[in-house]
């Protein structure tokens, strides 16, 4: 027919699904990128340390839907300038040596990791306003000693109560701890954090921001009260910052509520309280040492008088919490 052309294969257009480039797993090496220091996330930001400057940066799409956390280091692309208003790439995370997790509860199997490559672990007790939470102490110990972290403990507000009774529930573990009141000397507690990457943890309205204050005058942390019907505080700090210290770091988290512990085995749940061990090793193998359990040592033990009862307690508690788990 006259006027009309048939059409063949090539007169058909199609649009490329995904793009025309081939796909591959060989990921840019980057080599010419530069080495930062994480010290705040904030909504899919991250402020990084770069050669002394502080560069905003976000996540280089190939590296997927893996987390970074304060604390990690990291490779950066892009504009490092650290003026207002400019970007970089975070295109890699280096290896960490140690991980900091919880989770947000002991029947909760997603783990939330709170900071990267700490050697400290500072727990912030109250001995008064709010009660000391031994229990929770707890929890924090058996974190660290996970993560391979060193604990040290640090109780707050002395002037309002005497450490003795607490620390004589940890006298057989033997942390080191310091003891702080609000208008007294920190020389002690900051000769712990000298050239050490350090983490601070505690519950709401333990005073934890206003250590972090007093150590970092220009942190300028929001410092809140505590609530005298609940004894609860109110959460102040809303986001893990690390700050300088005098050749060291000390990274200040949001105060916690709750130290869900679902990411760690029972074996390594014993292994954080050592003050027990040597009665554990008497047990039984695949003993669940609870209360009554047919040949636990730990029964026994306390009969004799050898074991102090709320650490016992507490240690049970926390294996009991998790059976949902396991």
């Amino acid at each position: 027919m006259s006027g009309r052309r048939y059409l063949d294969e090539d007169d058909v257009r199609i649009r490329a699904r995904g793009g025309s480039r081939p796909r591959t797993r060989n990921r840019p090496k980057h080599e010419d990128a530069k080495q930062g220091f994480v010290t705040a996330v904030d909504r899919g930001r991250y402020t990084c340390l770069v050669d002394d400057r502080a560069v905003v940066a976000m996540k280089a799409r190939e590296l997927g839907r893996g987390s970074i956390v304060v604390g990690d280091r990291v490779a950066l692309v892009g504009d490092l300038s650290g003026r207002p208003d400019t970007l970089a790439r975070v295109v890699r995370v280096e290896e960490r040596r140690s991980v900091l997790r919880r989770t947000a509860d002991d029947t909760d199997p997603v783990e939330r990791v709170i900071v990267a490559n700490a050697d400290q672990l500072v727990i912030v007790a109250a001995l008064a306003d709010p009660e000391p939470q031994p229990r929770f102490i707890d929890r924090c110990l058996v974190a660290a000693y996970d993560a391979g972290l060193e604990p040290l403990l640090c109780l707050t507000k002395s002037d309002l109560a005497a450490p003795d009774e607490l620390l004589a529930t940890y006298a057989t573990l033997g942390p080191p701890y310091v003891v702080t009141r609000r208008d007294g000397d920190l020389s002690e507690l900051r000769g712990h954090l000298l050239g050490r990457l350090s983490v601070l943890v505690g519950s709401s309205g333990v005073g934890k921001s206003t250590l972090v204050n007093l150590l970092v005058p220009e942190a300028e942390r929001a410092v809140g009260h505590v609530n005298p019907v609940t004894g609860r505080g109110r959460h102040t700090s809303t986001s893990a910052v690390a700050l300088p210290i005098e050749g060291g770091w000390i990274i200040d988290t949001p105060g916690l509520r709750s130290f869900g512990l679902a990411h760690i085995r029972p074996d390594d749940v014993v292994a954080g309280f050592a003050d027990l061990a040597e009665a554990v090793a008497e047990c039984p193998p695949d003993c669940p040492h609870a209360e009554g359990t047919p040949g636990c040592a730990l029964d026994a033990w306390l009969a004799e008088g050898r074991l102090d009862p709320a650490r016992v307690a507490s240690m049970r508690r926390l294996l009991s919490s998790r059976e949902a788990v396991d």
